[in-house]
């Protein structure tokens, strides 16, 4: 099994972002650039993930990662439901619905879901969200596949390292999406991506690889010079033409400007950093009160997907960090080309 150091030229992960972002084509065109490309499997059926890594296979002869939330099944009962239901009429209003579909199913079953990442053998697995069972991590390892953790504080870090880690993603507060906390509040894991990286950097052996707000090569450069292996960008390559997201919200990240992302809970149930709209100013009073993913997420599922449909931004989840602004309209192998450029100048 190769060290995680020998499967890429350049210190550079594509993010892996659920929802559609991460296609095969942009998987391939980092990889193929000399990073490493991430597959987000989280949403995907276990047909779906063996599927996508055999598509990736067939633009690529490089190594990639496929990512999967750590996850189980919830059970949820009438009452809750429909007090979540109630908490979205401002929504429902908006649209002009008079009820919301209720989802046929909440979440995939990770269990299946390792089995299908095991079949399709990525060189690298990420995960986040949660921590895996021994027994889950040996299976991985005994397939040749290298695995990283996800932390959001010290504590989790520690734990991943504990576990068997190969190495672990350090996500500051300024990163896009979903934060990955399973150890404590969400709100309160809240050390920025340098600051995280320079407290676990004396705790820890494995390599480190920082995540948040990274969009330049001197971004790169400041993570590496902190005590990095690798840094992991997310927003900068959902800009890219690869990239699998609506197009009204890929302009929106090309037309951003700073300051224009905070976190909410009101689209997932979990904290999430994007751009700020109309969905999370009607539900900012109750963001606090929605149920936990992936309920929330699925409940709003529907609402997303009509969205998409009518190419209006101001009900999609526009997932993107606090780097936004710098976003550039790329190909990924152009983008991964100016980042190297960019952080060599800096050496």
């Amino acid at each position: 099994m190769l060290a995680l150091y020998e499967l890429c030229t350049y210190p550079i992960i594509q993010a892996p972002m659920a929802g559609g972002a991460t296609t095969a084509e942009l998987v391939a065109a980092v990889s193929n650039a000399g990073g490493l490309g991430s597959l987000a499997a989280p949403l995907l059926t276990p047909l779906a993930i063996i599927e996508q890594a055999e598509h990736i296979r067939r633009l690529s002869d490089k190594p990639f990662s496929i990512n999967l939330f750590v996850q189980t099944r919830p059970h949820v009962d009438f009452a809750t439901l429909e007090a979540a239901k109630l908490l979205l009429q401002p929504v429902l209003s908006e649209l002009g619905w008079d009820s919301l579909p209720t989802p046929t199913r909440w979440s995939e079953d990770f269990e299946a879901q390792l089995d299908a990442l095991i079949t399709a053998r990525p060189a690298v697995a990420s995960f986040t969200f949660d921590v895996l069972h021994g027994s889950q991590m040996q299976r991985l390892h005994d397939a040749g596949i290298l695995v990283i953790g996800s932390a959001t504080n010290l504590q989790e870090a520690i734990v991943w390292q504990a576990l068997g880690a190969d190495a672990v993603c350090l996500q500051g507060v300024e990163a896009g999406g979903h934060r990955g906390t399973f150890i404590g509040a969400q709100q309160d894991s809240t050390l920025s991506t340098l600051a995280l990286l320079q407290q676990c950097v004396p705790h820890m052996q494995v390599p480190l690889i920082a995540a948040g707000g990274i969009m330049d090569g001197r971004d790169i450069a400041a993570m590496l010079a902190a005590g990095a292996r690798w840094v992991q960008m997310g927003t900068a390559f959902l800009s890219c033409k690869e990239s699998g997201i609506h197009p009204v919200y890929k302009q929106r990240l090309l037309d951003a400007s700073s300051g224009t992302t905070r976190q909410t809970r009101a689209f997932s149930g979990r904290y999430a950093r994007g751009l700020d709209n109309r969905f999370m100013q009607l539900m900012a009073p109750v963001a606090d009160r929605v149920p936990a993913y992936p309920v929330q997420n699925a409940l709003t599922g529907s609402i997303r997907s009509h969205a998409a449909k009518e190419n209006n931004p101001e009900l999609m989840s526009l997932w993107a960090g606090q780097g936004v602004a710098r976003c550039r309209d790329l190909g990924a192998a152009e983008l991964v080309a100016a980042l190297v450029a960019e952080w060599q100048a800096c050496q």
